[in-house]
């Protein structure tokens, strides 16, 4: 799956974003090992990983000062809803549920990375005024628009919606 990903994203993202770097972990703790290393845009993990889950290192990534901009995208066959509201809750922008289409990882990935961009402006300019950032999610991308590839996105909870999932 790991290279699936890999090709796709050198297929379908790289000529979009212009350069990037795309670096591989084995697993959880090789996930962590390789964060320090590095000025990372997006971690796209999976819930079900050796060593350390990908719930547990959407925490981990979360609760940390340094990584806490990173945006995440979990991609996974476990897909039931109390498992992408889990997901969603601990921080994830969003997911992607296996099987998918090379679009729609291309679509989730650009979804990812515009959210980080979004609330790296948010940040910068609350930052300016004074006031703490707050922890936001990338917008609903359940309906994707008409340029892109119509295979759904599962949409993020906005914070303070009232929206409450599984767990």
């Amino acid at each position: 799956m790991r290279a699936y990903v890999r090709s796709t994203l050198e297929d379908c993202v790289v000529g979009l974003a212009g350069d990037v770097d795309i670096v591989e972990a084995m697993n959880g703790f090789d996930a962590l090992r390789l964060l320090p290393r590095g000025a990372f845009d997006l971690v796209i993990t999976d819930i079900n990983m050796p060593d350390i889950n990908g719930l547990e290192l959407i925490r981990f990534v979360r609760q940390s000062d340094r990584y806490r901009s990173v945006a995440i995208l979990i991609i996974s066959t476990q897909a039931a809803e109390r498992d992408v509201q889990r997901g969603l809750r601990l921080g994830a922008d969003l997911f992607l549920p296996k099987p998918f289409t090379p679009e729609a990882l291309r679509d989730a990935v650009v979804a990812c990375l515009d959210g980080r961009a979004e609330r790296a402006a948010d940040t910068d300019a609350t930052e300016l005024a004074g006031d703490a950032p707050p922890m936001g999610l990338a917008d609903d991308v359940r309906s994707p628009p008409p340029e892109r590839a119509p295979e759904p996105v599962t949409r993020t909870r906005q914070p303070g919606s009232g929206e409450e999932g599984g767990g």
